[in-house]
């Protein structure tokens, strides 16, 4: 493995001030010799060292590799840097964050071929409905609707479209009647979602004549847990409302029902997203041709 010794520094500069900016004006040259030359280092191992977005910059477990290999007494530095390099098979830690609602994600047999497939991968996931920059955070990838996707992401489909769907169990409607029109719903018991205590609860959004609208409900019980809701739901607590594939199964037995049909349009499903494409690491790689054989 031929590498340019004078590369190293660059990577050292940017590995411990966390942005290119700062790394340059600290080597004295410009941002995109900075950038350049952590590229050319990065196509010399074969693999991603930094990922790096519009808004942060983070180590990858190769790029700490490396890190560690330059803190190292020089005679054992070459053949440090051979370890950093790439391999073939996928091994290493992947973290992804994972919306509560990505049921297809979550249900359990995507991941369990997962990790049947590519045993020296391990995985760390993490359900989360808050709204924060996975790079920055140390995740390697994410699994959101695709319409909150930040546009510097790289998207594969992990569904197709998806809708929303109300539903109540019969229990609740023969006690409560049926609403007919969204703005009815005022009037019901509701199981409401929120994706954190300090944060409004998620008004309810629908469609009529091609013109959206949301209604806000005053839900009984509200909740950041979509388990939670279900359940409440399917002992009659209420009406809810969440994504369909997480009520299709109850709906097909006849645990729930589904109302306001109507006023539910489709939309763009979910993905699982992440940064760049360029020397991507075989464990990340061998999770996104998972994902899209699955789909």
């Amino acid at each position: 493995m031929q590498i340019d010794m004078n590369l190293l520094p660059l990577f050292v500069a940017v590995a411990e001030e966390d942005n290119f900016r700062a790394a340059a004006d600290r080597l004295g040259v410009t941002r995109s010799a900075v950038s350049q030359g952590v590229r050319r280092l990065e196509d010399a191992f074969g693999t991603t060292l930094v990922t790096r977005t519009t808004r942060s910059v983070r180590l990858t477990e190769a790029g700490e590799r490396l890190r560690e290999a330059l803190s190292q007494p020089l005679s054992d530095i070459a053949s440090a840097l051979d370890r950093v390099a790439a391999e073939d098979e996928p091994r290493g830690h992947l973290r992804v964050a994972v919306t509560s609602i990505a049921e297809r994600f979550l249900s359990g047999p995507l991941i369990a071929s997962f990790a049947e497939a590519h045993p020296k991968v391990t995985m760390d996931v993490t359900v989360t409905d808050e709204e924060f920059d996975i790079v920055a955070a140390g995740f390697d990838a994410g699994v959101r609707l695709g319409e909150v996707i930040e546009q510097d992401m790289i998207a594969v489909p992990l569904t197709g479209d998806q809708r929303e769907m109300a539903v109540a169990a019969p229990s609740y409607l023969a006690a409560h009647g049926t609403p007919l029109h969204p703005r009815e719903l005022v009037h019901h018991r509701c199981v409401g979602w929120r994706r954190a205590p300090n944060v409004a609860p998620y008004r309810w959004e629908f469609e009529e004549n091609g013109i959206p609208f949301d209604v806000a409900v005053e839900p009984q019980i509200t909740t950041n847990d979509l388990r939670f809701m279900l359940r409440s739901a399917l002992c009659g607590a209420g009406i809810t409302f969440a994504t369909e594939e997480t009520f299709r199964p109850f709906v097909e037995d006849g645990r729930l029902v589904p109302l306001l049909e109507d006023f539910l349009p489709p939309f763009p499903g979910f993905y699982l997203y992440f940064p760049q494409r360029r020397n991507m690491a075989p464990k990340m790689r061998a999770l996104i041709e998972h994902v899209r054989r699955w789909r």
